[in-house]
């Protein structure tokens, strides 16, 4: 991992957390004025997050493919590297008995 760029999932998140919130604020914004209908009794927040999850998790996977694919890389080198660790330790644990 390079010193200038944070971790990847870091960056994923933080970036799929800023779309669920302004898809969030958009549903909102268009319940309040009656753009779409609003929940049932008192289930009007619930509604809203719903329809900043459903809003939010196409865009988030078109916009965020770059950093999916960024993470992913991060994710299968970390992997790798505990697989040569674990297999060195195997290693040396054999060489000793």
């Amino acid at each position: 991992m390079s010193a200038a760029k944070p971790s990847a999932m870091i960056r994923y998140s933080a970036l799929r957390l800023l779309i669920f919130v302004a898809c969030f604020f958009v549903a909102g914004v268009a319940v309040h004025f009656g753009v779409i209908p609003s929940g049932v009794g008192g289930s009007n927040v619930v509604w809203v997050v719903l329809l900043g999850l459903v809003l939010s998790a196409p865009l988030s996977y078109v916009l965020l493919r770059k950093q999916r694919d960024e993470m992913s890389v991060q994710v299968v080198q970390k992997v790798d590297r505990a697989k040569a660790r674990l297999e060195a330790n195997r290693a040396r644990e054999d060489a000793v008995q």
